[in-house]
């Protein structure tokens, strides 16, 4: 038991130090953080009044709003547990979540009830519902930030493993599972996204939210209330380019948190030429490795700006960074092209084999890490954690290898790895091969059963509007590129590939998809 400060008290700072600047920002609307506070305090304080208490789960599917960026820290003030979901599952992957977490609350978005209803209908433990928009069909969000009748609650006091978010997994391969974050553990990665992706942020940055607040983007905004710097919400959960660069321009946005998909589809929207970006400074991208073709085209249209980093929910994001000054637009062999970059402060990575033996440079093996940003454990499920914690590291899953100055470079999953002619397939080259054609948008390569090889190659390439493709043209591109045995044997073209809700491509779907096309 060592006790720490609760995540909360940065939204007291904040409010303390930087009280009438803006702290939230949707269409006309400015929250400052004074007004945050108080109504997180409220809100808060209405909730302990009708039975939260500290340890609680509570689950919140809503769209980003500042209700519910307020929900994270009211729950935390508590001393409860936020268990956000993606607005975009759907009510039986919803009512999982519910009943997986036995969550004692439930925070919906009016724009949900069949999630709401299939949440409630799953979920036995959960006493409350509450409701976040107009219409509500219960007591919503406003009412119990406008209750002045409830004692004000002081911020609960927490120890550093104390869990303060369920942060579930996407779920590709099974149902998803409740990474414990815990009050400590969110405490460094705050620290470290600062120190290692956004240096020198303070309170005059800006940024822009432009992913679900109830993953990646619900951490990086807790960097932005730790120095006091606004956050800007789109206007509405549909990512419109077009508005998020007026955003850019009216706002001098100074940091933006996106995943590789949303990035590209920024960057070649033709909108980036005509709004004035040039405020820009640290423009972040993490959840999948980023095609070099697509991480080139946006180097080319906002310049030296970017940083990635690597790392799954379960350590927040904080296993590796590659700054800025380590981008470039040409093959140049003095930078580490294709890698995601060195060790974030603090952690320490290791490739490890089947036995758990530390591996060399240059050799492929499972990446491993250790360090404060590591979860605590999944809620509830002793077989993940026995096979995720091993030989004193946590499993990522990923594969990859270090380099002689310590450069990590991924290779893909280990579940998407497959054996063709005994050997090794890493779908992600061969991906990255075919990306390089101007005329494909996306690619996705699967190992298929093989009568004569054991296994082999599947390409589904979606072409990009306006050009034109064919199998016979792949395969040329290809040529020299890669050794014959990696050549996928079978090249199909869809209108799109199907994606988790996370927008990372669903490679299960698509075996499924691919199943089903091909027996019909």
């Amino acid at each position: 038991m060592i006790p720490t400060s609760n995540l909360a008290s940065m939204l007291v700072h904040a409010a303390q130090h930087f009280g009438d600047r803006a702290g939230l920002i949707q269409g006309d609307r400015v929250w400052t953080w004074t007004e945050l506070n108080d109504r997180v305090t409220r809100a808060a304080s209405a909730l302990a009044a009708r039975g939260v208490k500290k340890g609680d789960r509570v689950l919140v599917h809503s769209r980003n709003c500042n209700a519910m960026f307020e929900t994270q820290w009211a729950c935390w003030r508590l001393g409860a547990v936020w268990v956000p979901t993606n607005f975009r599952l759907t009510p039986s992957e919803v009512s999982y979540l519910a009943s997986s977490s036995r969550a004692t609350t439930h925070i919906f978005d009016t724009g949900f009830p069949e999630h709401a209803a299939a949440a409630e209908e799953a979920n036995g433990a959960c006493a409350n519902v509450f409701w976040i928009g107009e219409d509500a069909p219960g007591e919503d969000w406003e009412a119990l930030v406008a209750d002045a009748s409830a004692p004000e609650v002081d911020l609960a006091d927490v120890d550093r493993d104390d869990v303060c978010w369920f942060f579930y997994t996407s779920g590709t391969t099974g149902r998803p599972k409740a990474g414990m974050l815990t009050h400590g553990q969110m405490a460094f990665v705050t620290v470290n996204h600062l120190n290692d992706l956004m240096p020198a942020t303070t309170e005059d940055d800006v940024s822009l939210v432009v992913a679900p607040l109830s993953h990646g983007s619900g951490i990086h905004i807790m960097t932005q209330v730790a120095k006091g710097a606004a956050s800007v919400l789109l206007s509405s959960e549909r990512l419109d380019c077009e508005e998020a660069w007026a955003l850019v321009e009216k706002h001098r946005v100074t940091n933006m948190f996106t995943v590789p998909t949303i990035l590209t589809m920024l960057t070649q929207h033709e909108a980036v030429d005509r709004f004035d970006h040039s405020s820009l400074r640290y423009v972040i991208y993490a959840g999948a490795p980023m095609y070099r073709a697509d991480q080139q085209h946006a180097l080319r249209k906002i310049g030296k700006v970017l940083v990635q980093y690597f790392g799954l929910g379960e350590v927040t994001g904080n296993i590796t960074v590659l700054p800025p000054r380590l981008h470039t637009i040409e093959d140049d062999p003095s930078f580490p092209i294709g890698s995601c970059g060195l060790p974030r402060t603090g952690m320490d990575i290791a490739i490890l084999d089947n036995e758990g033996k530390r591996l060399a440079a240059g050799e492929t093996g499972e990446i491993c890490v250790r360090g404060p940003a590591v979860f605590l454990g999944y809620f509830e499920n002793d077989e993940a954690n026995e096979k995720s914690f091993q030989d004193g590291w946590f499993h990522t899953g990923d594969l990859g290898h270090l380099d002689a100055k310590g450069f990590l470079y991924i290779t893909g999953r280990a579940s998407d790895m497959y054996i063709s002619g005994g050997s090794n397939v890493y779908p992600r080259e061969i991906e990255e091969a075919i990306l390089t054609l101007p005329a494909i948008a996306e690619a996705c390569v699967v190992g298929v059963p093989h009568d004569k090889w054991g296994e082999c190659g599947v390409a589904i390439l979606v072409v990009r509007e306006g050009e034109t493709a064919d199998a016979d043209a792949v395969l040329a591109h290809l040529d020299g590129k890669l050794s014959r045995y990696k050549l996928p044997t079978q090249i199909l073209f869809w209108d799109a590939l199907p994606k988790s809700g996370y927008g990372k491509v669903a490679k299960a779907e698509v075996k499924k998809l691919l199943e089903t096309r091909q027996a019909a």
